[in-house]
Formats: C-alpha cells, structure tokens, sequence
C-alpha cells in the first residue's frame, strides 16, 4: 500500500511524466517514446507460436551495452525476460535482448528489494511455490527513454531504473522496515542459468565479481545458439554492507541446466535448500546470491550502481568510475534522457496524430538499441578468439540479428547513422579474422557464430554500406571474407539449394550473390562480378513453370511433391513462411522475375489478390504476414509494376494495421529493429526494395513533413527532407512530386539525391494519379 507521501510523491511524478509525453517541446523527441509498446510475448494475443513484439520497458541508452529492466519470467520464449500480462516482477536485470524469438538470453545479475524473510528463489507466478518474485501495482509502472518505475505492492518497495552505455543504477523508496534487503540471483539467465559465479566484498559498499553463461546453461536457442560469454559486474550500494551474505547451491554435474529444467520444481526446491553463507569475503559456485540487510525508515531511498564489462572485472570497474561515480539517480536520468534526445533528433517530424509520433519515435527508438556496444570505456572487447583486443577506429558491437535487419533497419542506418554501419562492418570482419572462421555469420551474439536462421545478409549489408560510400573498414578483407562466405553457404554447383528449405535458400543465396557482383564491380573485379552475376539467376532454377510458381527441389533434381494447400503450404521448401511469401524475394531482378511469372498483368493481379486475402488484424497469416520478415520488400514491388498507388496505399495501410500505441502495437518479433525501422521508414515515404542497390522506392509518407539529419563527415548535405503537401488521412495519394524545386516523374530516388541533401516534395490527393510514377 502506498503512504500518504509517497502517493503524493507518485501522482508528482506522473503528472510531471504526462506532461511530458503530452506537451512536447523542441528537441525533446524522447518524450513521445513509449517502451511499453511491443513489451509481449503472450502467444495467445499474437495468435501464433512467435509471440507478438518482444521489447523490454526498461531503462537503457541508444546502443548500450545495459538495460535495466524489470524481468517478469525466466523459461520458456520469452526473450526480454517481461511480458506485459504477467502480474508478478522476478526482479530487476541489467542486460536484456530486444525483440527475438529462438528462446532469449542475457537476464543477467538480477536484482531485487525484499523485506522480511529471506527467500532464495523467485518462485511461481501462479502462487504454487513461493519465492522472493513480488507482485506489483500495474497503475504505477512508468517507462520512458531511460527511465523506469513500478511499485512491488508484496514489499511496499517503489523500484527507479535508469542507464548509462556501460553501467546501470537502480534507486528503491522502502517502507519502514526492521529487516529491508536487497538481494541478487548471480545465477539467473533468461532461458536458463549462468553455469559458473564469483562473488566478492570489496569495501563497505562494494562487491564485484563475474557469471560465466555457457550453451550448457541454455540461452540463445536454448544452448543451440552457442552463446559463451562472462559478465562483470562491480557495484556499489549506498547502504552500508553492515550485514551481508550469500546463498550456494551446489548443483550436481548431471542435471541439465537449460531453460525448462532451471524453473523445473527439483531444481528450484534443491536452490531453496541451498546453504547460507554469512561473514566471507568471497564466494565461487555452481549457483550463487547476495545479500545485504539493512533497516529503512519510512520513504528511505537505498541506490544501488553497477558497471557491467564483457572483459573483466576491471573492465566493469573503470566503466563504473567513467560514468557513475559521483553521480546521483537524477543526473544520471536526466543524462539519458539527453542521449536519447541527441540520437532521436537525427530525424525531425512534423504533423500526424499524437499516436502516429508516439508509434513513430518509439519505433525509431528501438532501431536504436542495436547493434549494442561491445566495447569497454577504453575501448577493449573481447574477441572471436576469446582473446582482449582493442578497437581501433571503431565500437565493436554484438547482436547482428543479419536475416532480420538487412531488409530496413541497417538500410536506415546508412542515411541516419552511417557512423554504426562502419562500427558493425569492422565488427564482422574482425570477428571472423579473430574467430579464424573466415567468413561472416548471420546472427551473430556475443562472438557465437549461432547459425541463426538462413541466406548470407552480412553480404547484403556490406555492398549496401559500400556503394553509399561507408567504407571504414578494412575492405579487402571485407570482400575476401564475402567471397568466402558466399563458398561455404551457397547454391553450390547444381544452382539451387535443396532440402528443406530449398525455397528460401535459393532465393537469397541468389540475391547475396547479385550483392558480390556489385561489390566485385566496384573494385574492378571483372571476373568476380561477371561469376556472381551469373550465380544471381539460380531463383530461376526452382521455377516450376506447370505450377507458375517457385517450388522446392530435392538434391536430385526432382521436385518435391506439390502439398494440397499449394503455394500457401507453411514450411514447404521455406522457413518461417511459405512459397506465396517466400517466392516474390527476387529484389535484385525484379523484371526477371515478372518476366518468369507470366509478365505484368498477372504478376499485378496475383500481388493485388495477394494484400486482398490479407486479414485486416495483420497477424500472422497466409498472404501479406507483416509479422515476419520474408514479405516486407512485397509492397514496394508495385512501384516495379507500373501501379505506384498501391505501393501508397498498402504502405499506408499497413502502417495503421500493423502498428498501435499499445503493447500488442507490434504484429511481431520487433526482431533487433527490423519491424520499427520498416515502420520509419515507409513513414517518411522511403523504403528499398532491394539493399545494395542505390536506389530507394517513393512511398506515401505519413508525416507533412519528414527531416533527415545527415553525417558531414559522409555525406555533402545537411538534411533531407520529404514534404507531403495536402497530406491527410484520406490524401494518401501521390499527384505529383519536385525535387529541389524541380519536376520530377519516378516513383524511386537515388540514394545520392539524399547524401546531396535537399528537399523531396510531394502534393498529396484523395484518388491515386495515374499519371505520376509509372515506369514504362
């Protein structure tokens, strides 16, 4: 139950939060961002095994390397730890996944404010066995760019988060209480369990220490993503360390550690049994926790900071020192909230609904949490070799969700943010000189070459940075390293791939080739881009002709049998989706393709049938699935038909459709920034079909008026900005356009028009103008 002065103290702060969110001024785009939105993963909303959005509402920085975030849930698909319809709180993590499906990782060096007696496991939800997790007060929880607030009513504790890049702090407003606590689960991983911690009492505030996660302890795809990594941790609590201890829990080496057996009863009865250790400097274990006891006064606040390091204990040290010390709960909120404002303003906006900016610089912030920075203050990270290196002209970064983000989210990475499109460049290339590998991976966590998913998209992000001139990098290497991992993956002598996802593979490997081509162009490489050029066509391999449509092969040659659903056969020769979806991801030979499925006017009928079977909810589904990625090029496919309108009109819809200011306000898996920076983009009337091509389809943009903030150090211009003159919710049509002042007629805008700065102007009508944008 809330005092009188701490509801008081609360309703402050909610009207202070309100405000806010509701009157925005200038350069405070950070105040329209809304964390909550995409925070699920119940598959019963998202009708589907994929869960809906999968975001965390707690506090980080753009690109950080902590979240401080509250975790709801350990097992299971539940990939930032929290979902929004659970009633109870585990505890506060300070690192976090955004968005993924495969079974997440990260949850690590949980923390939680107890009262009372001393409890050694977080429990069950439903009630069934009981443990330190409390509920909380769903009224009271208050997310914003780098902030975040909850009570947990079991304690009457009042939880604050809030971030720096390297380092985290959490301030809790306890009741009077003889016996208040704050105790950390060392062991806790979301989807399993850190196999290995240290623990160690440095001064009379201070501990430091480390958890080694391994596959043993589940993780990414429940170990089969082959996340091996160690957090360092050092943290300070203003409370005295006056009495302190530790729970071990010695695990026998034949139990499974993985996601099911961690929150399995025997395992957590066996930690609940586990000893206590009082008095010791330092402890090591299987599975370990600490806790300091303290007692409050009523509204005592108690701050706890932590820097965190993939490197090693110093490492967490120095971050701590570099950006915590000295620092209160408010200046380091007021710094993130500034990080946030500097990172959001790169693209400025004007008109739309107060949801429409809520959606719009929410989605942009989550194209902002990765790829993360994997570097320590002073600029050493630990690399494929398991060795320290320092970064040298750039941040390492980690998680390169590949299969996901090469479609929009790095694609707006280069006209906003160039700078990181070099920092995850290098990162690749030197994770696969250090690895000794030698080529890319296309999901990479933490070094783990994960094999996550299919095709080659670390191909696609390469020649797309390359061609815009983003180019510090070591580029032989980056091309050798190409060449090599288009070898090791690929459609291989018979032209296509086979079983079973033949469908799939063929497409992008094909695509991922046309990509070398042009890089091998570039530098002149005759040979090379005449070979992949040729390697490009390998989607006509798969072309069944009686069916009018691609279909799998087996290796063979034959094909395989034709399912009685047809082309909307989930699985059939395709991940993740099915023939219909998978077959229009030509992006690099669009008139090939059109040519191969019976020319314009059928290819136009079949697409337009294709949005029409699509149910207006947008979930997940047979025809247009906006929930996964193998369909987000298809809208833009009707500007290469000569019907530019229905690229503006399905954009639009799908804008509105498949985006909400809620929690469900995500369709699907955020997915590492890919669902919000389509949402971005096809926003501001600009989206490629195909990356690694320069050129950027024109859609119906959302705003009036959308501004592009643009590097110096890359591009000659200052800003682009795309005007929507007459723009309404009925005026989604474009009539005619002028760019820089000029008339112009094409339905698509080279990226050097926008690197050149200037203004892309559009008069918006009710009905679509079919004498604007019509290729011939």
């Amino acid at each position: 139950m809330l005092t009188r002065s701490r509801y008081f103290t609360f309703l402050i702060c909610c009207a202070f939060l309100r405000l806010s969110a509701c009157q925005q001024r200038e350069g405070d785009p950070a105040g329209y961002v809304n964390p909550f939105i995409g925070a699920s993963t119940s598959v019963g909303a998202a009708d589907t095994y994929h869960g809906l959005g999968k975001t965390f509402p707690g506090a980080t920085t753009p690109y950080g390397m902590v979240q401080v975030s509250p975790n709801t849930i350990t097992g299971g698909d539940n990939s930032p730890g929290y979902s929004a319809e659970h009633r109870t709180i585990e505890g506060f993590a300070f690192t976090q996944m955004s968005g993924v499906g495969w079974f997440g990782d990260l949850g690590n060096l949980l923390v939680m404010p107890t009262t009372g007696k001393l409890r050694k496991i977080a429990g069950k939800e439903d009630g069934s066995l009981t443990g330190y997790r409390s509920r909380y007060n769903k009224k009271t929880e208050v997310a914003t760019a780098g902030y975040y607030r909850v009570e947990l009513t079991d304690y009457d504790v009042t939880v604050e988060t809030t971030a720096a890049p390297h380092s985290g702090m959490i301030r809790f407003t306890f009741p009077e209480h003889k016996e208040s606590r704050i105790q950390i689960d060392l062991a806790r991983r979301v989807g399993g369990t850190s196999v290995r911690q240290y623990v160690q009492k440095v001064d009379a505030h201070t501990i430091r220490g480390w958890m080694l996660c391994t596959p043993q302890g589940g993780g990414w795809g429940n170990g089969e993503g082959n996340a091996e990594y160690t957090v360092y941790f050092y943290a300070k609590f203003s409370k005295a360390l006056a009495r302190y201890g530790f729970w071990k829990a010695d695990i026998p080496q034949s139990w499974e550690r993985k996601r099911d057996e961690v929150v399995s009863l025997r395992y957590l009865q066996h930690v609940d049994s586990s000893a206590i250790i009082r008095g010791a400097q330092e402890v090591e274990g299987d599975h370990l926790g600490f806790f300091t006891e303290f007692p409050t006064k009523q509204d005592e606040q108690v701050t706890l900071q932590v820097g965190i390091s993939f490197v090693d204990m110093q490492g967490a040290e120095n971050n701590f020192r570099s950006e915590l010390q000295g620092k209160t709960f408010d200046k380091l909120h007021r710094e993130a909230r500034g990080r946030w404002n500097r990172e959001l303003s790169r693209i400025k906006i004007q008109g739309g609904t107060k949801d429409q900016k809520t959606i719009f610089y929410t989605s942009l912030y989550h194209t902002m949490i990765d790829p993360r920075t994997y570097t320590d203050v002073d600029g050493r990270y630990i690399g494929g070799d398991k060795q320290v290196h320092h970064a040298e002209g750039f941040t390492k970064r980690t998680m390169f969700s590949g299969w996901d983000v090469f479609r929009s989210q790095f694609p707006l990475q280069t006209i906003i943010n160039p700078r990181l499109v070099d920092d995850q460049l290098a990162s690749l290339v030197t994770l696969a000189e250090e690895s000794g590998r030698g080529y890319y991976e296309r999901w990479e966590i933490m070094n783990a070459y994960s094999g996550c998913m299919i095709g080659n998209p670390a191909l696609s992000v390469l020649t797309d940075a390359y061609r815009k001139g983003i180019r510090g990098y070591d580029i032989q290497k980056a091309y050798r390293y190409a060449l090599n991992t288009s070898e090791k993956f690929g459609n291989g002598a018979a032209g296509y791939s086979g079983p079973p996802f033949s469908i799939s593979h063929t497409l992008e490997y094909a695509y991922t080739d046309w990509c070398i081509a042009q890089m091998a162009g570039e530098l002149g490489k005759k040979d090379d881009q005449a070979l992949y050029l040729r390697k490009a066509q390998a989607y006509r391999n798969i072309f069944d002709p009686d069916k009018g449509w691609f279909r799998p092969r087996n290796t063979d040659g034959t094909w395989e049998p034709w399912p009685e659903q047809g082309r909307i056969k989930e699985w059939y020769g395709t991940i993740e989706s099915n023939p219909y979806q998978q077959g229009w991801f030509v992006p690099h030979d669009i008139p090939g393709m059109i040519a191969l499925m019976g020319g314009r006017k059928k290819v136009l009928d079949d697409l337009s049938a294709f949005f029409a079977r699509t149910p207006k909810h947008m979930l997940w589904n047979d025809y247009y699935n906006h929930a996964n990625e193998p369909v987000h090029l298809v809208p833009f496919l009707f500007n290469h038909l000569a019907s530019p309108w229905d690229t503006q009109k399905w954009t639009r819809y799908i804008c509105e459709m498949a985006y909400k200011n809620s929690v469900e306000g995500i369709v699907g898996n955020e997915d590492v920034g890919q669902m919000s920076a389509w949402y971005v983009l096809a926003s501001a009337g600009l989206h490629p079909a195909c990356p690694g091509s320069t050129r950027m389809e024109i859609t119906s943009p959302l705003f009036g008026e959308i501004t592009f903030r643009l590097d110096h150090r890359y591009y000659a211009g200052k800003h682009f900005t795309v005007k929507a003159l007459n723009n309404t919710p009925q005026n989604i049509y474009i009539q005619s356009a002028r760019l820089n002042g000029k008339p112009y007629e094409k339905c698509y805008i080279d990226f050097s028009h926008i690197a050149q700065g200037g203004m892309l102007e559009l008069t918006m009508g009710p009905e679509p103008a079919t004498d604007w944008g019509v290729e011939d």
